[in-house]
């Protein structure tokens, strides 16, 4: 028994994370990306950063959207101290953000929108995450084998760099992997 209601799911994104993610909730979906420049305007609080992100990401989808269609589209974004780290382009990038996350505490928001024909909701979750002082060892390790260029904050819990350098998190584990599954769920009962 689908506990979601019958709609016709989709996932605008390229994370095999965020598909992962939707798989093991049973969710039938397909995936449709639609390339958009991923910029807000300034004096967006670090919760408003991640909503607007997701909802440019749904205007693409909108002229196309059928009867029973549920869209899906997601950002997150790690905030440090003022700061949003996005995706590194590079190795450098990516370890001065690891030097910055380094023993310290920040958090992970992400902002998801539900778009259907009549309607679009969005809404945002909060996991504070606290890296021990991780070596520059450790830290060239992770960038070399792991690659993190596709995540927000040059990092992935649910790898090593995870395993070894993360000692608490506060909230959603699956926010930080970029999906706040038990959220979404309420979110789609209640449309």
């Amino acid at each position: 028994m689908n506990w979601l209601p019958n709609y016709n799911y989709i996932l605008a994104s390229k994370s095999p994370r965020r598909q992962e993610l939707l798989h093991l909730m049973g969710i039938e979906f397909s995936v449709k990306v639609k390339e958009v420049e991923e910029k807000f305007p300034e004096g967006l609080s670090k919760y408003e950063i991640p909503e607007f992100l997701a909802r440019l990401k749904s205007s693409p989808f909108l002229p196309e959207l059928q009867k029973n269609d549920l869209l899906i589209t997601a950002d997150t974004i790690v905030y440090l101290d003022g700061e949003v780290l996005g995706k590194p382009g590079n190795p450098k990038e990516a370890e001065n953000m690891l030097q910055k996350l380094s023993g310290k505490e920040h958090q992970v928001i992400s902002g998801v929108c539900l778009t259907s024909c009549g309607k679009q909701t969005s809404f945002h979750a909060e996991t504070n995450v606290q890296f021990k002082q991780l070596t520059e060892e450790e830290i060239q390790f992770y960038i070399k084998t792991y690659k993190p260029f596709d995540k927000a904050g040059a990092y992935g819990i649910q790898e090593w760099i995870g395993f070894i350098g993360i000692t608490h998190i506060e909230g959603s584990f699956y926010n930080v992997m970029g999906l706040p599954v038990q959220q979404l769920y309420e979110e789609i009962l209640r449309l």
